[in-house]
């Protein structure tokens, strides 16, 4: 999707933060993909400890400008970690969260920005389920997604329709507050009680999503699910907890 007119994109960086495990096949795809997305962005890839080639990978994909900023892992941590070690690095006005394995499409971000720069919203999620094309996959996943979604909902008042989704766009000034603490795949339902916590206005748009299964290395399964339901618990009603959000008189890309 190209950028509405009318908007910001000159004066507005976008750091997008790539966590990265064992992505051989697709982490190159992937890169090269979002350095095609025509708006200003910086790419921060985390290589998570990863053992099969990736880090090579990424080597040289920084030496060659498409990373331009590689971050290493000396073991594998989970994405959580990765994340916060991506976020503390970027330095764009707005950050957001690429998987590198192809399921989710860089060339959405502009619509994902949009909401942000239109002044509407401090954070975007990207849902699979407000109409956009995605791959018929598996129930079990879907269910999974469902109830997570439906707790965390609960328990922030919010009304998300996917909470899980990888596509979280938040303004870095926001990011910057939420004091973030899970390593592992906890760190989805961390960000959606930090930024409810924080008072973060936020919206969803529709996305496309191509869904790997397990043989493809999809990553993901049922015991994480089961360790979701804790991380809404433990990040709702137990502290720490992110301060209430002072939104700028003006945005930095306004100037």
């Amino acid at each position: 999707m190209s950028p509405a007119s009318g908007l910001p994109w000159d004066r507005v960086r976008l750091s997008v933060v790539v966590p990265v495990y064992n992505e051989v096949h697709t982490v190159e795809a992937l890169l090269k993909r979002v350095r095609e997305v025509p708006l200003n962005i910086e790419i921060v890839a985390v290589d998570d400890g990863s053992t099969d080639g990736t880090t090579e990978i990424l080597s040289r994909l920084e030496k060659e400008g498409v990373v331009d900023d590689l971050l290493l892992h000396v073991r594998n941590r989970g994405k959580g970690a990765a994340l916060q070690s991506g976020f503390a690095r970027a330095t764009g006005d707005v950050v957001v969260v690429q998987d590198s394995d192809l399921e989710y499409d860089p060339m959405e971000f502009p619509a994902l920005l949009t909401p942000i720069l239109q002044g509407w919203a401090d954070a975007v999620y990207g849902s699979r389920f407000l109409g956009g094309p995605r791959r018929v996959h598996l129930f079990s996943h879907r269910l999974g997604n469902v109830i997570v979604t439906f707790l965390s909902n609960l328990l922030t008042d919010l009304d998300l329709s996917d909470m899980e989704t990888c596509y979280k766009v938040i303004r870095r000034d926001l990011l910057i507050t939420l004091p973030l603490t899970r390593d592992r795949f906890g760190i989805e339902p961390e960000l959606t009680a930090r930024l409810s916590q924080a008072g973060a206005r936020i919206y969803e748009v529709p996305i496309s999503y191509r869904g790997r299964s397990y043989d493809e290395g999809k990553k993901i399964g049922w015991r994480d699910g089961i360790a979701a339901i804790w991380h809404i618990l433990r990040c709702n009603l137990l502290p720490p907890r992110a301060p209430k959000w002072n939104r700028p008189a003006m945005d930095p890309w306004s100037r």
